[in-house]
């Protein structure tokens, strides 16, 4: 953790002033990565909906949307700065605004501790103080756990780093019903399994830039066969998540009957990439992409059919 932090800590050449005039908002968009900060807030609303079972106070719904909106583009933003390096060795990263160069890093440093102090600050004033811990924690869990530390040591940055995806959800569910309860818990396992398959299909498709940049992902470290098999248990353990939230009263029987059948067609493509003659790239773009359609279908499942 303390090469992380002197990383960190370590500025760029200052930006000069042509390079200055072509920054525009859409830069400062693209620094909170709006692709991550759509899906997280979608999971936030489930997790609200979920827990509300239909009777919906807005105002509290608006302020959980915001802060959890503030604090996730926060932790885009350190994740920028943070890799701002690393990401001039990737093909997909390397024209972002820090590795051009047409931002200087003190302003989006400056830039995340804003969003980060405000997106707290209205989700411990206006949500509760439980659910500001729950996005103090998915912060904390994003920047220093998963970006500072185990991005850059440990083959675990994926598994443990699941804990800041799983917590929007969380979020939604505890800024109605202010406690940690089963369906909380549901909630998290959820995210937090679906998260590692998700990544390491990414990951066998990029595995060449990730070896270049110099990030120990697991198909880098360990191979993409040994990946693939990883894959597996995570997907499996998915599958008894839908019942118990239908055995413990949060769902209906429409919701978990397509679930369980979802995640059992993923389970299916998973394991038809160990067959020999696949083509790996191939394979991780379909399974990389039915992992996205999966968590949208399936929290988009669970906000219509919530048990009333």
């Amino acid at each position: 953790m303390g090469k992380s932090l002197n990383y960190a800590a370590s500025e760029a050449a200052p930006v000069s002033e042509h390079e200055d005039a072509r920054v525009t908002w859409r830069d400062f968009v693209t620094l909170a990565k709006p692709g991550i900060l759509r899906s997280n807030l979608f999971v936030t609303l489930a997790g609200f909906w979920l827990a509300s079972q239909w009777n919906i106070n807005w105002a509290n719904l608006i302020a959980t949307l915001a802060g959890t909106m503030l604090i996730v583009g926060a932790s885009g933003v350190f994740n920028n700065y943070l890799d701002r390096e690393m990401d001039t060795k990737m093909e997909r990263t390397k024209n972002r605004v820090l590795p051009t160069g047409r931002i200087a890093p003190r302003i989006v440093l400056t830039y995340g501790i804003v969003l980060g102090v405000l997106g707290l600050a209205i989700l411990f004033g206006f949500c509760g103080v439980l659910t500001g811990v729950c996005g103090a924690i998915g912060m904390f869990a994003y920047v220093v756990l998963y970006t500072m530390w185990l991005k850059r040591t440990s083959t675990w940055s994926t598994s443990l780093g699941g804990i800041s995806g799983a917590m929007p959800p969380v979020i939604g569910y505890v800024a109605v019903t202010n406690r940690i309860d089963m369906g909380a818990v549901l909630l998290f396992l959820w995210m937090f399994l679906w998260q590692p398959p998700h990544f390491w299909a990414l990951g066998i498709r990029r595995v060449e830039e990730y070896r270049a940049a110099g990030f120990p992902i697991l198909p880098v470290v360990k191979g993409i066969r040994r990946t693939q098999w990883q894959m597996l248990p995570y997907i499996v353990l998915l599958l008894p998540v839908p019942i118990l939230m239908y055995a413990y009263g949060y769902v209906g029987m429409i919701f978990t009957v397509a679930s369980v059948a979802i995640t059992a067609l993923w389970l299916y493509f998973a394991v038809k990439g160990l067959a020999k003659g696949q083509d790996p790239d191939a394979w991780g773009k379909k399974v990389f992409m039915y992992s996205i359609y999966y968590m949208m279908v399936t929290f988009l499942l669970m906000i219509i059919d919530t048990a009333h």
